[in-house]
């Protein structure tokens, strides 16, 4: 990595407006000449051109990094291409300098000084995206089958993480205790008997039954995961490939496989395809030599259901929120699924 400061004139006099004006017009990209697709995300600010993306870092704080420094975002921007080439090798080409040339320019790598730092990756199909192909109905058992032998090689490659029961059920109880602050909430209006059943339920296994989710770690099943797998993050190409893991904190990427597969399940069922989490479990059951219980993974759905509800409510406590009739009913859905599968905890 370049030994760039954090705070130079160059980094101070180019704004984030700047940089997303220059990046979102075709001259930034030598030899193209169409339109740059240009999207915002929670934590970034994406380009795509014919063949490739772009990602800019937005410099902000969340819980778990500073993106306020320029190190701090290159930093991120290798980990990203590091950790993503573990699932989707040929996607991540790489990192790439934003720099401003001696007469004010900016340009993609160059001379200049750097102002930012990009990831750069091929352009996937949009039409082969599983929460594209999940809207359109034309998913297949076999297609998620590829999914399921990609995911259970992963797992298998990876070293168990060493971790006591008392911090992995720790993790779980701070996020509960979490998701509850926000999902009860008087701004909301989310909370009903249904949802205060479901949020004790969970309390109440985490005291009463420490040993369903301590057995995981103390059989070495802990590992490194992606950390963020939902279906937009999972392309059918042959062979499938996931992208966008979580990135910014490695405590957040220790999970249980089938806590990961369980989340994936979930966000499927939410699009109308309740039978994909079911058939990546048995797949990876079967490849993975893990017979998790039914309701350790009803247990891990609920967890995952009330974690999504609490972010999604999470950008209406922000100061702008982005599509704030959004996150509402969003919510409502994923409590919806929480219930239903913390029903099979009894």
């Amino acid at each position: 990595m370049a030994n760039d400061s954090s705070h130079n004139a160059a980094t101070d006099d180019v704004s984030l407006g700047d940089k997303v004006a220059f990046l979102s017009h075709p001259r930034a990209y030598a030899g193209f000449q169409g339109e740059v697709d240009v999207k915002e995300t929670h934590m970034a600010w994406v380009f795509l051109t014919a063949g490739r993306v772009y990602k800019l870092k937005k410099p902000v704080e969340y819980n778990h990094r500073d993106c306020h420094f320029l190190r701090d975002r290159e930093l991120l921007c290798h980990e990203e291409v590091r950790l993503n080439r573990r699932l989707a090798p040929e996607i991540y080409l790489g990192v790439a300098s934003l720099r401003l040339t001696s007469d004010g320019m900016l340009e993609i790598n160059g001379e200049g000084e750097v102002v930012d730092w990009l990831v750069v990756m091929k352009r996937l199909p949009e039409h082969l995206m599983l929460d594209v192909v999940l809207t359109r109905g034309s998913v297949t058992e076999t297609r998620i089958t590829r999914v399921a032998e990609r995911l259970a090689d992963f797992y298998q490659g990876l070293e168990p993480v060493e971790m006591s029961a008392e911090t992995y059920l720790d993790r779980f109880k701070l996020e509960v205790d979490s998701n509850r602050e926000v999902i009860v909430d008087r701004r909301f209006s989310v909370a009903n008997d249904g949802v205060a059943f479901m949020l004790d339920r969970l309390d109440r296994l985490l005291a009463e039954e420490p040993d369903l989710l301590g057995n995981r770690p103390r059989q070495g099943r802990v590992v490194e995961g992606h950390g963020d797998l939902r279906p937009e993050h999972v392309c059918l190409s042959e062979p499938p490939v996931v992208i966008d893991c979580l990135e910014f904190s490695r405590p957040l990427r220790l999970v249980d496989p089938f806590d990961e597969l369980s989340f994936l399940g979930l966000e499927c069922e939410r699009l109308g395809a309740a039978w994909i989490g079911q058939w990546l479990v048995s797949e990876c059951t079967r490849r993975l030599r893990d017979r998790p219980s039914r309701r350790l993974l009803a247990f891990y759905t609920a967890y995952r259901a009330c974690l999504r509800a609490r972010l999604s409510l999470g950008h209406l406590l922000e100061p702008d929120p982005r599509s704030p009739d959004k996150w509402e009913p969003q919510a409502r859905e994923y409590l919806a699924l929480g219930l239903q599968a913390c029903r099979e905890l009894d």
